[in-house]
């Protein structure tokens, strides 16, 4: 699924207008008609009650009234509520306003919160239809439109969103002050960032794309590089094992992880990999973990690093490292190695040496802590292409801010995390988002019963395994992360919706890899 931004929004419907020649009005009608219709389909008994409609002085006010004649021509009963005085309205709102009286359509215009109120207690709608702002919202939402998405909210009715929920920022998902929950989004041509990136997803409801008749070739002119994945997009990076293939035929991953105490970290990162597909993995870990962590997989094979304070000695162990690199296709570190003098060290190594051309490194978890301490800006010094995994809390050491910075806005994190560190980003949490030269993806698998320890273990084990196999980084990250996801589904339907452990989750992911083929076509 194509994923736009505010300005590619805009633009498409410029470009549809100015250079194919459609009407500006004629799209503002099917967009109107279509919140109708897609209103009455979703509630049919809407249309023996009272359907409100509040609408905003922009365009998206404008879609609203073309909705609310349409009703009135199939017989519903309206209520139209204006944030804004008819006069006011300009382009092709005026118009649709002209044609909504000309039809006999009556409004109520609200300048304070005193008519806002005496419109919502004089009816029990059977839905409201918001078309207060677009997505070009960028401003805290304030005054008579903040207290009508109040009422909105606590109205009984579902309330349908044009285009997006008013309140929710299209760029990123953020809330503007306050926004309406609605049950139902219908949105035209294509979806928005806001629509599936947290916090705004969960404003959004069930989510419609209505085709209201852009010009095909303005979003070949726009080439958007905003996705989100689901099944079918996880499907086309897959595909079916020849049958004269070897397990070096799917790449040596090396993963650096463990310390004492900490080595289900390393154990997990390696099941993840295993499970996912790599051909070859061995894991380099300090030699009072080991015994644990070779107990805990008999496929891994293991590497004893020298060990100080039950963690990474960095002398000894970058000299046994640097024996071991030649033969890797992958390298993922970070899972339970702590945070020390000699974790830096090791991981200033890791970046420096260990990454090159031929060679990804992934960084996660407690090598991403340590590139926190020293400036993301160490990243930079590698040969060869990187990724890092980091969760909120990791991310906002990385850029210096809270992690509810980040959460209020996970793209934008994202973003600055690839500009910082020139890695590619996956920034894990509901609905992961990766990063990588100005592309954007959204990951649409997953739920909340993976908010569980070792989970982000796995997914490194994943994507490494995905690298040392030989796809490309931005890929790797994409598959990885619907792999991931899926993967908690399956547990979440076959488990329970919490509860289930990330190993259970690691032996998913076989059965996503053959769903995947399958839908593809290959199985």
């Amino acid at each position: 699924m194509i994923l736009l931004s505010a300005a590619e929004s805009r633009e498409l419907d410029r470009l549809s207008q100015s250079k194919y020649g459609i009407d500006s009005y004629a799209l503002m009608r099917r967009a109107g008609e279509s919140v109708a219709d897609l209103t009455l389909r979703r509630w049919p008994d809407a249309a023996r009650g009272v359907v409100a409609i509040v609408a905003g002085k922009g365009n998206n006010g404008g879609d609203g009234l073309v909705a609310a004649r349409k009703l009135m021509q199939v017989g519903v009963a309206t209520r139209v509520l204006m944030l804004a005085r008819p006069e006011t309205l300009k382009g092709d709102a005026a118009r649709a306003y002209h044609d909504f009286a000309a039809a006999g359509g009556v409004s109520f215009v609200a300048e304070g919160d005193a008519e806002i109120d005496a419109f919502f207690a004089a009816e029990k709608f059977a839905a409201i239809i918001d078309a207060i702002f677009g997505t070009g919202l960028n401003a805290e939402v304030l005054g008579v439109a903040r207290r009508a998405i109040d009422l909105i909210n606590q109205s009984e009715a579902p309330a349908v969103a044009v285009d997006i929920a008013s309140g929710v920022n299209a760029d990123n998902g953020a809330i503007m002050g306050a926004a309406v929950r609605a049950a139902l989004t219908v949105t035209f041509g294509y979806a928005k960032y806001g629509h599936v990136s947290y916090p705004g997803a969960q404003y959004c409801g069930e989510l419609e794309i209505a085709d209201i008749g852009f010009a095909p070739a303005a979003i070949g002119e726009i080439a958007p590089r905003g996705r989100l994945i689901d099944a079918d997009e996880a499907a086309l990076m897959v595909a079916p094992r020849a049958a004269n293939t070897h397990k070096g035929s799917y790449g040596h991953l090396l993963i650096v992880a463990g310390s004492h105490g900490k080595s289900g970290a390393a154990v997990l990162a390696g099941r993840g990999a295993l499970r996912g597909g790599a051909g070859l993995v061995t894991l380099a870990i300090p030699e009072p973990a080991l015994p644990m962590a070779a107990a805990g997989q008999a496929e891994l094979m293991t590497e004893p690093m020298p060990a100080v304070a039950g963690g990474f000695a960095a002398a000894g162990t970058i000299a046994r490292l640097a024996g071991l690199i030649g033969g890797m296709n992958a390298v993922a570190a970070g899972p339970g190695i702590g945070v020390s003098a000699e974790t830096l060290t090791l991981v200033d190594w890791l970046i420096r040496e260990a990454s090159a051309p031929n060679r990804p490194l992934l960084l996660d978890a407690d090598a991403l802590n340590a590139v926190a301490e020293a400036g993301g800006e160490m990243v930079r010094a590698a040969r060869g292409p990187v990724v890092i995994t980091p969760h909120p809390g990791e991310a906002a050491r990385l850029l210096r801010v809270t992690t509810a910075e980040i959460n209020a806005d996970r793209i934008g994190a994202a973003r600055k995390l690839a500009e910082l560190t020139g890695a590619s980003v996956l920034l894990k949490g509901a609905r992961t988002v990766i990063a990588a030269d100005g592309a954007i993806a959204i990951n649409s698998s997953g739920n909340p019963g993976m908010a569980a320890a070792g989970m982000g273990d796995v997914l490194s084990g994943l994507a490494g395994a995905l690298l040392a196999g030989g796809m490309a980084p931005l890929a790797a990250l994409r598959l990885a992360a619907w792999m991931h996801g899926d993967a908690g589904d399956r547990a979440a339907r076959t488990i329970g919706p919490a509860g289930f452990f990330a190993s259970e989750l690691a032996a998913q992911l076989p059965a996503v890899r053959a769903d995947l083929i399958n839908r593809r076509g290959g199985g």
